[in-house]
């Protein structure tokens, strides 16, 4: 008989709601405090400077907003699982504006104030169940403004984690003793959301990888584990998994320095990450 089939994992929409306007509000205040040379530095995404980051941020939640003001898509679209690895095979080919957000919004706070303000409105107004044109993880060189497929707003709203804890973690290693904090629902979504993309991309139940606290998955085709301690284990901790899911961490570097520990002869996950870069 062959084995069930795993049931989606599900997500709170008010935490998930709760999560995003929090993490938003996390960088805002650590953007507020930059100074002009800080804001000049370069990041490690490509020719983007640090402003040019954290004006993109702001396009998490914007991107939400535009979408909620278009025409209701036609069904069925994306699941969520699907999102990551479709988002990221379109983003390098989605002409870039991240410069022109940046040169056009001197006044980044402001710019961060009527982001969250319109983002509120749109979203007090608005279905969860509605679809919208999801657009997609938009990293250097994409604009942000193809749609990828229809998503619930609902589940387009996890992926909202992701696009904020990602950029995060981005500003936090351009800028030396930022420390912007990640709001735990945001890190906790991010990181669940990533590693059930990777059971879905290679799915099979021959490898466990653990993410503690927030997640466990089976992936790679082989000898399905049942009882006992798993022959295939993967472990790290949740920001070593959201680096390495997105390319910003290569799966070499990883092992090297002791950030992964994996066992077992499938446990190279080298040759399926990035799912999302």
């Amino acid at each position: 008989m062959p084995p069930a089939k795993k049931r989606a994992r599900t997500y709170d929409p008010a935490r998930i709601r709760g999560a995003v306007t929090a993490q938003f509000g996390n960088v805002r205040q650590g953007v507020r405090a930059l100074t002009p040379a800080q804001l000049a530095l370069p990041t490690r995404l490509g020719d983007w400077t640090v402003r040019d980051l954290a004006a993109h941020v702001t396009t998490a939640l914007e991107n939400v907003s535009r979408a909620i003001d278009r025409e209701e898509p036609a069904g069925p679209g994306l699941t969520l699982v699907q999102w990551p690895v479709a988002a990221g095979a379109r983003a390098a080919g989605v002409a870039g504006d991240t410069r022109r957000l940046a040169a056009d919004h001197p006044d980044l706070d402001a710019l961060y104030a009527r982001t969250a303000e319109r983002f509120a409105r749109r979203l007090a107004a608005a279905d969860g169940r509605r679809l919208l044109a999801a657009v997609p993880h938009s990293g250097p060189g994409a604009g942000g403004q193809t749609p990828v497929g229809a998503m619930v707003l609902d589940d387009f709203l996890v992926t909202r984690t992701v696009e904020l804890i990602v950029h995060t973690d981005d500003l936090n290693a351009a800028v030396p003793g930022l420390d912007i904090p990640y709001e735990r629902q945001a890190l906790a979504a991010c990181t669940r959301l990533l590693a059930d993309a990777l059971a879905a991309h290679a799915p099979g139940g021959a490898t466990e990888v653990r993410i503690p606290p927030y997640a466990v998955v089976q992936c790679v085709e082989g000898p399905r584990h049942t009882r006992g301690t798993p022959p295939n284990v993967v472990e790290t901790d949740p920001l070593t998994w959201i680096r390495l899911a997105t390319g910003r961490l290569s799966w070499a570097d990883a092992v090297a320095d002791a950030k992964v520990s994996a066992s077992g002869e499938r446990a190279d996950l080298g040759g399926l990450l990035p799912l999302l870069p």
